[in-house]
Protein backbone atom coordinates (compact mmCIF):
# COMPACT_ATOMS: atom_id res chain seq x y z
CA UNK A 1 0.00 0.00 0.00
CA UNK A 2 1.51 3.43 -0.78
CA UNK A 3 1.08 6.25 1.47
CA UNK A 4 -0.27 9.05 -0.14
CA UNK A 5 -1.15 12.33 1.87
CA UNK A 6 -1.22 15.06 -0.46
CA UNK A 7 -1.91 15.22 -4.66
CA UNK A 8 0.35 13.16 -5.94
CA UNK A 9 1.13 12.04 -9.44
CA UNK A 10 1.14 8.70 -10.06
CA UNK A 11 2.64 6.54 -12.74
CA UNK A 12 1.85 2.91 -14.32
CA UNK A 13 4.96 2.01 -15.90
CA UNK A 14 3.59 -0.62 -17.48
CA UNK A 15 1.19 1.00 -19.63
CA UNK A 16 3.75 3.75 -19.74
CA UNK A 17 6.01 1.49 -21.68
CA UNK A 18 3.41 -0.32 -23.82
CA UNK A 19 2.44 2.97 -25.14
CA UNK A 20 6.29 3.65 -25.89
CA UNK A 21 6.56 0.10 -27.76
CA UNK A 22 3.12 0.43 -29.60
CA UNK A 23 4.23 3.92 -31.31
CA UNK A 24 7.76 2.75 -31.68
CA UNK A 25 6.21 -0.50 -33.53
CA UNK A 26 3.82 1.99 -36.06
CA UNK A 27 6.63 3.49 -36.83
CA UNK A 28 8.71 0.60 -37.55
CA UNK A 29 6.14 -1.02 -39.73
CA UNK A 30 5.11 2.59 -42.24
CA UNK A 31 8.98 3.03 -41.94
CA UNK A 32 9.08 6.14 -41.04
CA UNK A 33 11.33 8.49 -38.64
CA UNK A 34 10.10 8.15 -34.90
CA UNK A 35 11.45 11.28 -33.52
CA UNK A 36 9.02 11.44 -30.32
CA UNK A 37 8.31 14.96 -28.88
CA UNK A 38 9.72 14.53 -24.60
CA UNK A 39 7.28 17.62 -23.61
CA UNK A 40 4.93 15.50 -22.04
CA UNK A 41 6.73 13.65 -19.32
CA UNK A 42 9.58 15.71 -19.44
CA UNK A 43 12.04 12.91 -17.54
CA UNK A 44 15.22 11.44 -17.87
CA UNK A 45 14.35 8.34 -16.86
CA UNK A 46 11.08 7.73 -18.91
CA UNK A 47 13.36 8.77 -21.89
CA UNK A 48 15.68 5.63 -21.33
CA UNK A 49 12.38 3.65 -21.78
CA UNK A 50 12.37 5.62 -25.50
CA UNK A 51 15.78 4.29 -26.38
CA UNK A 52 15.14 0.43 -25.21
CA UNK A 53 12.90 0.66 -28.78
CA UNK A 54 15.48 2.10 -30.79
CA UNK A 55 14.76 5.86 -30.49
CA UNK A 56 17.71 7.81 -31.56
CA UNK A 57 16.17 11.41 -31.88
CA UNK A 58 13.78 13.42 -29.72
CA UNK A 59 11.79 16.48 -29.95
CA UNK A 60 12.08 19.10 -27.56
CA UNK A 61 9.80 22.18 -27.12
CA UNK A 62 12.29 24.38 -25.65
CA UNK A 63 16.16 25.21 -25.79
CA UNK A 64 16.30 24.35 -21.62
CA UNK A 65 14.55 20.98 -22.11
CA UNK A 66 17.34 20.68 -25.04
CA UNK A 67 19.97 21.74 -22.74
CA UNK A 68 18.70 19.10 -20.27
CA UNK A 69 18.71 15.85 -22.49
CA UNK A 70 21.50 16.61 -24.27
CA UNK A 71 23.32 16.32 -20.39
CA UNK A 72 21.95 13.12 -20.23
CA UNK A 73 22.94 11.92 -23.78
CA UNK A 74 20.43 12.44 -26.50
CA UNK A 75 22.47 13.86 -29.39
CA UNK A 76 20.21 14.23 -31.93
CA UNK A 77 17.11 17.12 -30.79
CA UNK A 78 14.94 19.40 -32.70
CA UNK A 79 13.53 21.91 -30.92
CA UNK A 80 9.85 22.40 -32.22
CA UNK A 81 9.05 26.05 -31.39
CA UNK A 82 10.02 28.93 -32.85
CA UNK A 83 13.80 30.45 -32.21
CA UNK A 84 13.91 32.41 -29.65
CA UNK A 85 16.49 35.15 -30.53
CA UNK A 86 16.97 35.93 -27.29
CA UNK A 87 18.86 32.78 -26.38
CA UNK A 88 21.59 32.19 -29.28
CA UNK A 89 23.94 32.08 -26.83
CA UNK A 90 23.02 28.67 -25.77
CA UNK A 91 21.62 27.54 -28.79
CA UNK A 92 25.34 27.84 -30.15
CA UNK A 93 26.69 26.09 -27.02
CA UNK A 94 24.12 23.29 -27.61
CA UNK A 95 25.15 22.87 -31.76
CA UNK A 96 28.70 22.95 -30.61
CA UNK A 97 28.38 19.48 -28.75
CA UNK A 98 25.37 17.72 -30.22
CA UNK A 99 22.91 17.52 -33.79
CA UNK A 100 20.49 21.05 -32.98
CA UNK A 101 17.46 21.24 -35.56
CA UNK A 102 15.65 24.58 -35.49
CA UNK A 103 12.41 26.23 -36.59
CA UNK A 104 12.47 29.24 -39.06
CA UNK A 105 9.51 31.03 -40.08
CA UNK A 106 10.74 34.46 -41.43
CA UNK A 107 13.05 36.31 -43.24
CA UNK A 108 14.38 37.86 -40.15
CA UNK A 109 14.91 34.75 -38.30
CA UNK A 110 17.15 33.35 -40.97
CA UNK A 111 19.27 36.48 -41.65
CA UNK A 112 19.91 36.32 -37.43
CA UNK A 113 20.74 32.89 -37.52
CA UNK A 114 22.94 33.68 -40.81
CA UNK A 115 25.15 36.15 -38.76
CA UNK A 116 25.02 34.97 -35.36
CA UNK A 117 25.25 31.21 -35.18
CA UNK A 118 28.96 29.97 -34.44
CA UNK A 119 28.26 25.94 -35.20
CA UNK A 120 26.31 23.79 -37.69
CA UNK A 121 22.44 23.35 -37.41
CA UNK A 122 19.77 21.90 -39.42
CA UNK A 123 16.48 23.91 -39.78
CA UNK A 124 13.04 23.09 -40.62
CA UNK A 125 10.72 25.49 -42.14
CA UNK A 126 7.16 25.78 -40.17
CA UNK A 127 4.51 25.68 -42.17
CA UNK A 128 0.76 26.47 -41.06
CA UNK A 129 -1.09 23.58 -42.47
CA UNK A 130 -4.35 24.51 -40.33
CA UNK A 131 -3.91 24.87 -36.38
CA UNK A 132 -3.28 29.20 -37.24
CA UNK A 133 -0.96 29.01 -34.26
CA UNK A 134 2.20 30.53 -36.04
CA UNK A 135 3.87 29.03 -39.41
CA UNK A 136 4.07 30.21 -42.87
CA UNK A 137 0.98 29.52 -44.69
CA UNK A 138 1.85 26.57 -47.51
CA UNK A 139 0.68 28.81 -50.64
CA UNK A 140 3.34 31.42 -49.09
CA UNK A 141 5.89 29.98 -51.83
CA UNK A 142 7.54 33.47 -52.57
CA UNK A 143 7.92 33.91 -48.42
CA UNK A 144 9.39 30.45 -48.16
CA UNK A 145 12.05 31.09 -51.04
CA UNK A 146 13.02 34.34 -49.27
CA UNK A 147 13.44 32.48 -45.93
CA UNK A 148 15.61 29.76 -47.83
CA UNK A 149 17.68 32.66 -49.26
CA UNK A 150 17.97 34.44 -46.15
CA UNK A 151 19.45 31.03 -44.39
CA UNK A 152 22.19 30.32 -46.73
CA UNK A 153 25.02 29.52 -44.67
CA UNK A 154 27.32 27.28 -44.10
CA UNK A 155 25.92 26.75 -40.39
CA UNK A 156 22.20 26.60 -41.67
CA UNK A 157 20.98 23.13 -43.28
CA UNK A 158 17.50 23.42 -44.87
CA UNK A 159 16.30 19.59 -43.80
CA UNK A 160 12.69 20.25 -44.60
CA UNK A 161 9.35 21.00 -44.00
CA UNK A 162 7.17 20.78 -40.45
CA UNK A 163 4.36 21.32 -39.02
CA UNK A 164 1.98 20.38 -35.96
CA UNK A 165 -1.66 19.86 -36.61
CA UNK A 166 -3.32 21.19 -33.67
CA UNK A 167 -5.97 21.25 -35.39
CA UNK A 168 -6.58 17.87 -34.70
CA UNK A 169 -7.36 18.36 -31.36
CA UNK A 170 -10.82 19.80 -32.58
CA UNK A 171 -11.87 17.32 -35.06
CA UNK A 172 -15.80 16.36 -34.26
CA UNK A 173 -15.17 12.64 -35.81
CA UNK A 174 -12.57 10.67 -37.65
CA UNK A 175 -13.96 11.43 -40.97
CA UNK A 176 -12.64 15.28 -39.64
CA UNK A 177 -9.49 13.67 -38.60
CA UNK A 178 -8.90 11.76 -41.78
CA UNK A 179 -9.58 15.28 -44.31
CA UNK A 180 -7.50 17.02 -41.31
CA UNK A 181 -4.61 14.65 -42.42
CA UNK A 182 -5.12 14.85 -45.62
CA UNK A 183 -5.02 18.72 -46.09
CA UNK A 184 -1.82 18.67 -44.20
CA UNK A 185 -0.12 15.87 -46.17
CA UNK A 186 -1.25 17.42 -49.69
CA UNK A 187 0.13 20.81 -48.82
CA UNK A 188 3.69 19.61 -47.63
CA UNK A 189 4.02 17.40 -50.26
CA UNK A 190 3.01 19.98 -52.84
CA UNK A 191 6.09 22.16 -51.06
CA UNK A 192 8.98 18.86 -51.20
CA UNK A 193 7.82 18.69 -55.25
CA UNK A 194 7.82 22.40 -55.63
CA UNK A 195 11.37 23.26 -53.77
CA UNK A 196 12.54 19.62 -56.13
CA UNK A 197 16.36 21.39 -55.89
CA UNK A 198 16.41 20.54 -51.91
CA UNK A 199 15.74 16.59 -52.92
CA UNK A 200 16.73 15.25 -48.99
CA UNK A 201 14.38 17.16 -47.39
CA UNK A 202 11.80 15.72 -45.50
CA UNK A 203 8.44 16.00 -44.35
CA UNK A 204 7.97 16.16 -40.22
CA UNK A 205 4.48 15.79 -38.50
CA UNK A 206 3.39 15.50 -35.05
CA UNK A 207 0.39 15.24 -33.05
CA UNK A 208 -0.81 12.18 -31.09
CA UNK A 209 -4.49 11.80 -32.49
CA UNK A 210 -3.14 11.73 -35.97
CA UNK A 211 -0.57 9.33 -35.12
CA UNK A 212 -2.64 7.25 -33.21
CA UNK A 213 -5.32 7.05 -34.91
CA UNK A 214 -4.86 6.71 -38.92
CA UNK A 215 -2.05 5.01 -40.70
CA UNK A 216 0.81 7.64 -41.30
CA UNK A 217 0.03 9.07 -44.79
CA UNK A 218 2.54 8.20 -47.98
CA UNK A 219 5.17 10.75 -47.98
CA UNK A 220 5.34 11.39 -44.83
CA UNK A 221 8.85 10.86 -43.51
CA UNK A 222 9.26 11.61 -39.90
CA UNK A 223 6.25 11.79 -36.89
CA UNK A 224 6.64 13.26 -33.57
CA UNK A 225 3.87 12.50 -31.32
CA UNK A 226 3.93 13.03 -27.61
CA UNK A 227 1.05 12.71 -25.52
CA UNK A 228 0.71 9.22 -26.13
CA UNK A 229 3.15 8.45 -23.78
CA UNK A 230 0.67 9.28 -20.78
CA UNK A 231 -2.54 9.60 -22.60
CA UNK A 232 -4.91 11.63 -20.77
CA UNK A 233 -9.40 12.20 -21.23
CA UNK A 234 -9.03 14.73 -23.58
CA UNK A 235 -7.04 11.82 -26.01
CA UNK A 236 -9.99 9.42 -24.63
CA UNK A 237 -12.25 11.70 -25.56
CA UNK A 238 -11.03 12.67 -28.98
CA UNK A 239 -10.76 8.56 -29.37
CA UNK A 240 -7.15 8.18 -29.10
CA UNK A 241 -7.42 5.72 -26.82
CA UNK A 242 -8.78 4.44 -23.78
CA UNK A 243 -9.57 4.97 -20.29
CA UNK A 244 -6.93 1.91 -19.35
CA UNK A 245 -4.41 3.50 -22.07
CA UNK A 246 -4.12 6.41 -19.37
CA UNK A 247 -0.59 5.56 -17.47
CA UNK A 248 -0.89 8.55 -15.41
CA UNK A 249 -3.42 9.69 -11.94
CA UNK A 250 -2.96 12.27 -9.85
CA UNK A 251 -3.93 10.65 -6.62
CA UNK A 252 -6.03 13.48 -4.29
CA UNK A 253 -7.17 13.40 -0.42
CA UNK A 254 -11.20 13.85 -0.11
CA UNK A 255 -11.40 16.39 2.59
CA UNK A 256 -14.94 17.27 2.33
CA UNK A 257 -18.92 15.92 1.00
CA UNK A 258 -21.51 17.79 0.18
CA UNK A 259 -24.17 15.21 0.11
CA UNK A 260 -26.87 17.59 -0.88
CA UNK A 261 -25.35 18.50 -3.60
CA UNK A 262 -23.94 15.14 -4.51
CA UNK A 263 -20.57 16.91 -4.78
CA UNK A 264 -17.14 15.84 -2.50
CA UNK A 265 -14.38 18.45 -2.31
CA UNK A 266 -10.60 17.09 -3.04
CA UNK A 267 -7.63 18.58 -1.87
CA UNK A 268 -6.01 18.75 -5.65
CA UNK A 269 -7.09 22.02 -8.15
CA UNK A 270 -5.91 24.18 -10.60
CA UNK A 271 -2.01 23.99 -9.57
CA UNK A 272 -1.63 20.56 -9.79
CA UNK A 273 -4.32 19.74 -13.06
CA UNK A 274 -4.05 23.43 -14.78
CA UNK A 275 -7.18 24.51 -15.79
CA UNK A 276 -7.80 22.38 -19.47
CA UNK A 277 -11.26 21.28 -19.84
CA UNK A 278 -12.86 18.98 -22.23
CA UNK A 279 -15.75 17.93 -23.41
CA UNK A 280 -17.38 13.66 -23.24
CA UNK A 281 -19.79 12.91 -25.92
CA UNK A 282 -23.44 13.46 -24.52
CA UNK A 283 -22.14 15.56 -21.85
CA UNK A 284 -22.65 19.63 -22.57
CA UNK A 285 -20.62 20.59 -19.58
CA UNK A 286 -16.88 20.62 -19.60
CA UNK A 287 -14.72 18.43 -17.31
CA UNK A 288 -10.90 18.95 -15.10
CA UNK A 289 -10.59 15.39 -15.01
CA UNK A 290 -12.59 12.07 -14.21
CA UNK A 291 -12.14 10.64 -10.79
CA UNK A 292 -11.29 7.14 -10.29
CA UNK A 293 -10.96 4.38 -7.83
CA UNK A 294 -8.45 3.89 -5.83
CA UNK A 295 -7.35 0.63 -3.70
CA UNK A 296 -4.09 1.90 -2.17
CA UNK A 297 -1.94 -0.27 -5.09
CA UNK A 298 -3.88 1.09 -8.42
CA UNK A 299 -6.35 3.11 -9.73
CA UNK A 300 -9.68 1.24 -11.71
CA UNK A 301 -10.80 2.77 -14.12
CA UNK A 302 -14.28 0.88 -15.08
CA UNK A 303 -15.37 2.24 -11.58
CA UNK A 304 -16.44 5.87 -12.20
CA UNK A 305 -16.68 8.27 -8.61
CA UNK A 306 -17.14 11.85 -10.19
CA UNK A 307 -16.28 14.46 -12.44
CA UNK A 308 -14.07 16.89 -12.00
CA UNK A 309 -16.62 20.18 -12.62
CA UNK A 310 -14.76 22.85 -11.22
CA UNK A 311 -11.33 23.99 -9.93
CA UNK A 312 -9.70 26.74 -8.23
CA UNK A 313 -6.48 26.85 -6.77
CA UNK A 314 -6.29 23.68 -4.54
CA UNK A 315 -9.87 22.71 -4.16
CA UNK A 316 -11.53 20.49 -6.90
CA UNK A 317 -15.57 19.80 -6.90
CA UNK A 318 -16.18 16.72 -8.04
CA UNK A 319 -20.21 15.66 -9.73
CA UNK A 320 -20.50 12.59 -7.84
CA UNK A 321 -21.91 9.47 -9.42
CA UNK A 322 -23.82 6.88 -7.60
CA UNK A 323 -20.65 4.66 -6.80
CA UNK A 324 -19.00 7.91 -5.83
CA UNK A 325 -21.35 8.83 -3.17
CA UNK A 326 -19.70 6.54 -0.47
CA UNK A 327 -16.72 8.28 -0.36
CA UNK A 328 -15.75 9.88 2.96
CA UNK A 329 -13.29 12.73 3.96
CA UNK A 330 -9.66 11.07 4.33
CA UNK A 331 -10.32 8.41 1.63
CA UNK A 332 -8.31 9.03 -1.95
CA UNK A 333 -9.35 9.27 -5.33
CA UNK A 334 -7.40 8.81 -8.85
CA UNK A 335 -8.03 11.77 -11.00
CA UNK A 336 -7.23 11.17 -14.70
CA UNK A 337 -6.17 14.29 -16.33
CA UNK A 338 -7.64 16.26 -19.06
CA UNK A 339 -4.14 17.05 -20.25
CA UNK A 340 -1.15 14.87 -18.91
CA UNK A 341 1.35 17.50 -20.46
CA UNK A 342 0.15 20.16 -18.36
CA UNK A 343 -0.10 18.04 -15.13
CA UNK A 344 3.11 16.61 -15.41
CA UNK A 345 4.62 19.61 -15.79
CA UNK A 346 2.85 21.02 -12.64
CA UNK A 347 3.49 18.01 -10.56
CA UNK A 348 7.43 18.02 -11.91
CA UNK A 349 7.93 14.37 -10.66
CA UNK A 350 6.16 10.51 -10.70
CA UNK A 351 5.38 8.23 -8.49
CA UNK A 352 5.72 4.27 -9.38
CA UNK A 353 2.94 2.03 -8.46
CA UNK A 354 5.76 0.35 -6.74
CA UNK A 355 6.34 3.93 -4.69
CA UNK A 356 9.77 4.44 -6.55
CA UNK A 357 10.59 8.63 -7.40
CA UNK A 358 11.24 9.57 -10.96
CA UNK A 359 12.37 12.86 -11.23
CA UNK A 360 11.66 15.20 -14.80
CA UNK A 361 13.99 18.02 -15.53
CA UNK A 362 11.49 20.25 -13.39
CA UNK A 363 12.21 18.45 -10.29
Amino acid sequence: MLTIKKPTLLLNTDICRSNIQAMAKKAREHKVIFRPHFKTHQSAEIGEWFREEGVTAITVSSVSMAQYFANHGWKDITIAFPVNLLEIDEINQLASYINVHLLIESEETARFLKERLTAECGFFIKIDTGYHRTGIAPSNVSLINKVLQAAESPNLQFEGFLTHSGNAYHANDREELIRIQQTATENLLRLKKHFHLHPHSIISVGDTPSCCQLPVAPGIDEIRPGNFVFFDVMQFALGSCKLEDIAVALVCPVVAIHPNRQEAIIYGGAVHLSKEQTLLPADPDPIYGLAVNWNGKSWDTFTLLGKVRSLSQEHGILSLTQAGCNLKPGELVAVLPVHSCLTANLMRKYMTLDGDKIESMNS
